[in-house]
């Protein structure tokens, strides 16, 4: 059931790239499961070691970007993206370099047991403003329902203060109103 999140996340631990998991796959976690074609995952990596990404998803098995576009994708100070798709099974990992306001959150990231395994993830207050970021960007519905369903579900554990500094630091305070108007 989890091979295709394992596709993803076995080599980016054998390359020893840092990672943490935030969208949809994270708030299912810390809220109610939903279905997803994806997974978003923060990498800490420097752009001098893009390669190491490439190297770590083999061209027979996935479809990755050539190193010079990794390493582009590594160098902005907001919004790198970077696809990885498993040719195999079609699914896809969009892997984002930890941003400046991400660093500290990052440093905190939480293991979770997923089938026998250990995962890291993104604490709940990161994985909320990751998807109040993209709400502001696309206006899916679904990252707002994805928010809702963290607070009522990991409520007690969510640090309202953190977000809030957040949102106004990274100026997404109507895209929190929203989340918090229903």
């Amino acid at each position: 059931m989890w091979d295709w999140l394992f596709q993803f996340v076995e080599p980016l631990e054998r390359a020893s790239v840092p990672y943490a998991i935030v969208g949809s796959v994270a708030s299912s976690i810390y809220g109610e499961p939903r279905a997803t074609n994806d997974v978003d995952v923060l990498i800490q990596l420097p752009r001098t070691e893009a390669a190491k990404i490439a190297r770590a998803f083999p061209d027979e098995l996935f479809y990755v970007p050539p190193p010079e576009i990794i390493e582009i994708e590594l160098s902005r100070s907001h919004g790198g993206h970077i696809n990885v798709i498993s040719l195999d099974s079609m699914m896809k990992a969009d892997f984002y370099p930890v941003s400046a306001w991400e660093v500290a959150w990052f440093a905190d990231r939480r293991p979770r047991d997923i089938a026998g395994r250990t995962l890291w993830f993104a604490r709940p207050e990161a994985v909320i403003v990751h998807k109040l970021r993209f709400y502001r960007e696309g206006g899916s519905d679904k990252h707002l329902r994805d928010i809702r369903s963290m607070l009522a579900v990991s409520g007690d554990e969510i640090d309202r203060e953190l977000v809030e500094r957040a949102v106004a630091e990274l100026g997404l305070e109507p895209q929190w109103r929203i989340v918090q108007e229903t």
